[in-house]
């Protein structure tokens, strides 16, 4: 099974008749569309999982990241165009968080 074909029954389905709000109607006939597997690298994290899959199709290459936790499912792609902004970012949040002294929480009461 193609990524792209699960069907996600919490979905709604946008109304057809949404034209006169500038939105396409919904063509669930639609193909799907190829992708191609190039690397996919698993991590788990605490009780999460995510799963890196750097894959190509018609359209270009792209990263998309998902994680699986809690019975959750969550996904977020990323253009290559992006990847390398998306880097500078990640590698700032890391040093803010290597220069950040970790909150100790609450003090218990005597």
């Amino acid at each position: 099974m193609i990524s792209n074909e699960r069907s996600w029954p919490h979905l709604r389905r946008p109304n057809p008749d949404n034209r006169s709000r500038g939105q396409a109607p919904y063509d669930e006939h639609r193909p799907p569309v190829n992708e191609d597997t190039l690397k996919s690298v698993e991590l788990q994290v605490e009780r999460k999982f995510f799963q890196f899959t750097l894959k190509e199709n018609a359209r270009g290459r792209f990263l998309r990241i998902t994680e699986d936790g809690g019975g959750r499912h969550n996904a977020i792609i990323i253009p290559l165009s992006g990847l390398e902004d998306f880097k500078r970012v990640l590698n700032e949040m890391l040093k803010a968080s290597d220069e950040t002294p970790a909150n100790p929480g609450p003090v218990p009461e005597a």
